[in-house]
Parts: structure tokens; C-alpha cells; sequence
């Protein structure tokens, strides 16, 4: 992965399917508008075509033959977003906070993909953040909050499957710089105050 040397600052929002990140994201939105810092909100996957296509195959309209074909796409998609969004934004002096980016793809793709160090392979090239929020709720929370708050339950989540992906979270936050692991079991309020502190470090 290559270095950020452009003159925005690139943030990450990671962690299990309701964590929380969303919130979070449009939390931090606030506090850069309200100190008169730039900045653009995204997330992965897009909305472009390819996202489209990695939605519709989440929510179970799509099928597809082979685990490989959906990490393709989404590296497909990611590669677009950097080519025309992020990095553009970045040059013009931007701060970009993507809810969801790379480290979703390692973690929720491993529960599929057995050969690890073909995962990583293509999910190499990217942009790495500046900062990584990785938020930590306990894998039960996150079905709870999802069965709470959604019509239907998307592919990926169930209590089982979200305690593996977490376990693979823990383990990129150790491979990759620029993670800061943030207790999500708090108060909505309580997680942004500990955000809020990583922020102040890099904007």
C-alpha cells in the first residue's frame, strides 16, 4: 500500500456491521464543520455500478459462482473510488472520511477465502488511511442492533460469523499502521469523545 503524501488528511471507519460506524461518520462530519475543517463524506461499497453489483449480492438478489468474483468487485470498486473520488478530494486539500474501506474487505473476505495472501494481493495497491478508527462492540450487540434496526439481515450477518470477522479485525489492527482500536460498548457520546481525541492528533 502506498503512503498518503497529498495535502488532505484520509479516515477509515472499520468495525463490525453495527457497531456503530455510520453514526460515527456523520459524527465526525459535525466536528469538522463545526472547526471549519474540509472535508467528504463516502463509503464503500459505492454507489457506482460495481457497487451496486456488491450490494445487490449482500442482500442476497444476486448470485455469484465463486467468493473470489465479489472480492474482485470489490477491489474493482475500490480502485474506482480512489481514482475518482478520494484522491481528488485529497489533492484539493480535502479531508475524505470513508465509512468502510480495505480492512472490511480482509475481514469480512476471510470468512470465504482461504488463501489469505491472495486477499491481501489485490487489496494491496490502495491508498492507506492516515487513521484508522477501528470500532470494538461485542459481536452479540452488533446482531442485536441489526435485528433491531433493519428490515432484513444481510449475508454476512450472524453472531458466529461476526465473531470471526472481529477476530480477523484484531489481527489486521496489529498488521497495518495507523489503527486506533475505540470502545464501541459505550454511549454514543463516549465513542465520539474517544474519535474525537485520535482526530485532533492528524487534522
Amino acid at each position: 500500500m502506498f503512503k498518503n503524501k497529498f495535502k488532505g488528511k484520509f479516515i477509515a471507519i472499520e468495525g463490525l456491521d453495527g457497531c456503530g460506524a455510520t453514526t460515527q461518520t456523520m459524527n465526525i462530519e459535525k466536528y469538522c464543520r463545526k472547526n471549519k475543517k474540509s472535508c467528504w463524506i463516502t463509503h464503500e461499497p459505492t454507489n457506482n455500478v460495481i457497487g451496486g453489483i456488491i450490494k445487490g449480492y449482500v442482500d442476497g438478489d444476486l448470485k455469484m459462482t465463486s467468493p473470489s468474483s465479489l472480492q474482485l468487485l470489490f477491489a474493482a470498486d475500490r480502485a474506482n473510488h480512489l481514482d475518482n473520488g478520494i484522491i481528488p478530494k485529497l489533492k484539493n486539500g480535502v479531508n475524505v472520511i470513508s465509512d468502510r474501506y480495505f480492512l472490511s474487505s480482509l475481514a469480512y473476505g476471510s470468512l470465504d477465502i482461504s488463501d489469505n495472501k491472495w486477499l491481501y494481493n489485490i487489496n494491496d495497491q490502495f491508498l492507506l488511511p492516515d487513521l484508522t478508527i477501528l470500532i470494538k462492540v461485542d459481536a452479540k450487540t452488533c446482531a442485536k442492533r441489526i435485528k433491531e434496526n433493519r428490515l432484513s439481515v444481510e449475508l454476512f450477518e450472524n453472531v458466529n460469523k461476526l465473531q470471526k470477522v472481529w477476530q480477523t479485525y484484531e489481527l489486521l489492527s496489529k498488521k497495518y499502521p495507523n489503527i486506533a482500536v475505540i470502545d464501541g460498548d459505550k454511549s454514543e457520546e463516549e465513542v465520539f469523545e474517544q474519535i474525537r481525541r485520535k482526530l485532533e492528533k492528524i487534522l
